[in-house]
């Protein structure tokens, strides 16, 4: 079974948590306990530390590598990054960036969806790739082809 918890922020900089197993064997319950999470993804790199707790000992955390300093007593950004550093499985990037050098400002998600893909193993990459092009196909050509190139540049930093 692989389990994931994903964080972003809310449209007004709060949290945002979800919970999400994928499995081939029966899942009894929508909650990962502490210890149990094999993937933390973050669009922000203190709260991916936020879940630590959860994160399983060969689990990985996959983060935007540049804050979103919306409090006054953020933690400075050298000693956040030393204290993800020091983990055993970390990817990070600065996902805004890499999303609009390939040519698709709003797509940071894709990117981090596609820095997580290699490490959601019951899922392929070509399947995300599917799926990305299936759910933005009633947008347009131009909007999947933006959104997979995104997604593809994401897959290349964590390989």
């Amino acid at each position: 079974m692989k389990q994931a918890e994903v964080h972003g922020m809310s449209q007004r900089g709060g949290d945002v948590q979800s919970n999400l197993r994928l499995s081939t064997e029966p899942i009894y319950s929508d909650l990962i306990a502490q210890g149990g999470c094999d993937l933390v993804i973050s669009m922000e790199p203190m709260e991916s530390l936020r879940y630590l707790p959860y994160l399983a000992k060969n689990g990985t955390i996959v983060t935007s590598s540049k804050p979103f300093i919306n409090i006054p007593n953020y933690p400075d950004e050298t000693a956040l990054n030393a204290e993800l550093d020091a983990l055993p499985s970390v990817v990070k990037l600065d996902i805004e960036s890499v999303a609009k050098d390939a040519g698709n400002a709003r797509g940071a998600n894709m990117v981090l969806l596609g820095m997580a893909a290699p490490f959601i193993e019951i899922v392929s990459v070509e399947q995300l790739r599917s799926a990305i092009a299936t759910i933005f196909a009633r947008k347009g050509e131009a909007i999947v082809e933006a959104n997979l190139k995104a997604f593809d540049e994401g897959v290349k930093a964590s390989r």
